[in-house]
């Protein structure tokens, strides 16, 4: 059987793919706007389901104008509870060093370690982004040089990147301040972040409409 196609949002002329990690960042606010690609956490699972999603629609003719990444964050730089857009996002769990190259970079592949994501949204923080696969808390966080750190975005943008796609990321803080030992730390302002992405989101016509795609 063919997988059903992600669904595609129109705005202001352009189609739009949202994409989460969970069902547990997609809260009520969100599900009243949008019907995201929920593709599962960490970078293997966000970089199968964005890719199957982004072939499907490829072959289709109907690949989007633009995917937005959305989604928590851990951070003990950034403010607890506020939205981000992402900066630029770098894979932490690449380590070829031993073999001359450098952090994060990917042996024999032609892209820099860190990646930016050049549009922009106005009046919103930008910061720099980390992927990998292991939930950061505590001293972990020394050895990461990004403001804050995820499981997909890394894996999203590479999918995107194959397709020529552009791609923003919006994350909510909703760890680190203090260190992280249960799922319950993590979910406990999940709702908040909801509804501060579903504002964002509700923006994003008055900045398409404004040429924001032609960055």
């Amino acid at each position: 059987m063919t997988p059903a196609l992600p669904v595609l949002h129109a705005m202001r002329g352009h189609s739009l793919l949202f994409v989460m990690a969970t069902e547990q960042e997609y809260g009520a606010a969100l599900r009243a706007r949008i019907t995201p690609l929920i593709t599962g956490v960490g970078p293997v699972e966000a970089g199968i389901g964005l890719a199957a999603a982004l072939a499907g629609l490829a072959a289709a003719g109907t690949l989007p104008d633009l995917i937005v990444s959305l989604g928590s964050a851990g951070s003990v730089r950034l403010a607890h509870r506020a939205i981000y857009q992402v900066a630029s996002v770098a894979y932490r769990d690449m380590d070829a060093t031993a073999l001359g190259f450098a952090p994060g970079e990917t042996p024999f592949l032609p892209l820099a370690p860190v990646q930016p994501l050049p549009l922009r949204l106005p009046g919103l923080p930008a910061a720099s982004l980390s992927t990998g696969a292991d939930i950061v808390t505590g001293a972990a966080y020394d050895a990461i040089a990004a403001d804050m750190v995820d499981m997909e975005s890394f894996a999203y943008l590479r999918a995107a990147q194959r397709h020529g796609v552009p791609m923003i990321g919006l994350r909510g803080i909703s760890d680190g301040a203090e260190g992280l030992a249960t799922l319950d730390q993590w979910t406990e302002h999940l709702a908040e972040l909801d509804a501060k992405l579903a504002a964002v989101i509700d923006g994003l016509a008055d900045w398409i409409a404004a040429g924001g795609l032609r960055g």
